[in-house]
């Protein structure tokens, strides 16, 4: 009966650069009867690397999930100096509230290894959900230009849409913090799913009264989802003026899992700005066509936000 069961279920490899938003995403993945994770590897984003590894660690071990393997990967952009984002996050990526984020150790191997394993072992049917910096993504292109056809979706949190940032005025920070990394991806025959900043800004907002809420579930990943969000929460309010703190990594990985979370897609060419200062890290989205160039990506532009919230709430209960 196992093994019937054990057919049904979604092989998913996740790559993290594990601060608030990403642990909860992982939650949602690790906690899901319908997805089984293959693989976890980390990459410097949010927080430097070794930080970002203690994370996904721990947030494995609070899932009672440390079968998962977990990968250390790569501690710096392909070209550029890593800039991360701990004045969102905290200094501990996990919202500085005193958690015991150290001593774990990953399992030997690097992540892009055991991406590429991964891809051979379930061909064809793998689902890779990026929520960091896509770095350990084109180290794995380079090694092995094959990857694609191995991959059955790529579900990649990142860009916006409606090309507002959250970082620069018109770049989102995944894209922003290894630009050369995403061209080397948009080059690829990845075919990549975008959930951008912009679907997170409009439907994956909790606003205080529904982080109370949550948090009054009870649980232990309850507790730990909603609390670890508090640096997160003043930067929301004070840097990107939303009525809460938003949830970008869960609910791309929420339409990694049920893709109907989704109610709008389109097919467009994308491309990233690699050089400018003024716009590095923009994925410029041709909503018009007007370059006359192929799509290249599957970008979401509208979310159920009731259905997201329903898988937020399981996964924490």
């Amino acid at each position: 009966a196992y093994g019937r069961c054990d057919m049904t279920r979604k092989s998913f490899f996740i790559d993290t650069d594990t601060a608030s938003d990403d642990a909860v995403a992982l939650v949602m993945a690790l906690r899901h009867p319908e997805v089984d994770v293959v693989g976890i590897g980390v990459v410097a984003g949010n927080v430097p690397l070794d930080q970002a590894v203690q994370n996904a660690l721990y947030t494995r071990a609070l899932c009672g999930r440390d079968d998962v393997p977990v990968h250390a990967g790569e501690a710096a952009p392909l070209s550029i100096p890593l800039h991360t984002a701990q004045n969102v996050h905290g200094g501990d990526g996990m919202g500085d509230i005193g958690l015991p984020l150290s001593g774990r150790t990953p399992e030997p191997g690097h992540a892009v290894d055991a991406l590429l394993r991964a891809s051979h072992e379930h061909a064809g049917e793998l689902t890779l959900v990026t929520l960091g910096p896509l770095t350990n993504i084109a180290r794995a292109l380079e090694r092995d230009p094959t990857l694609p056809s191995r991959i059955a979706r790529t579900v990649t949190m990142g860009a916006v849409a409606d090309h507002v940032g959250n970082i620069t005025p018109v770049a989102e920070f995944n894209m922003w913090a290894d630009p050369h990394a995403v061209d080397v991806v948009l080059a690829s025959d990845l075919d990549v799913e975008f959930v951008g900043w912009d679907i997170s800004r409009r439907f994956a907002v909790i606003e205080p009264d529904l982080a109370s809420e949550l948090r009054a579930i009870g649980t232990p990943l309850a507790e730990f989802g909603i609390d670890i969000q508090r640096i997160v929460a003043e930067f929301c309010a004070t840097d990107t003026k939303l009525a809460g703190f938003d949830l970008p990594d869960p609910i791309a990985m929420a339409y990694a899992i049920d893709p109907t979370v989704a109610t709008e897609t389109l097919h467009l060419n994308l491309r990233v700005e690699v050089a400018s200062g003024l716009t590095r890290g923009m994925v410029v989205m041709d909503l018009l066509g007007l370059t006359d160039e192929e799509p290249n990506a599957l970008v979401v532009t509208q979310a159920d936000r009731a259905k997201f919230l329903d898988m937020l709430r399981t996964a924490l209960t």
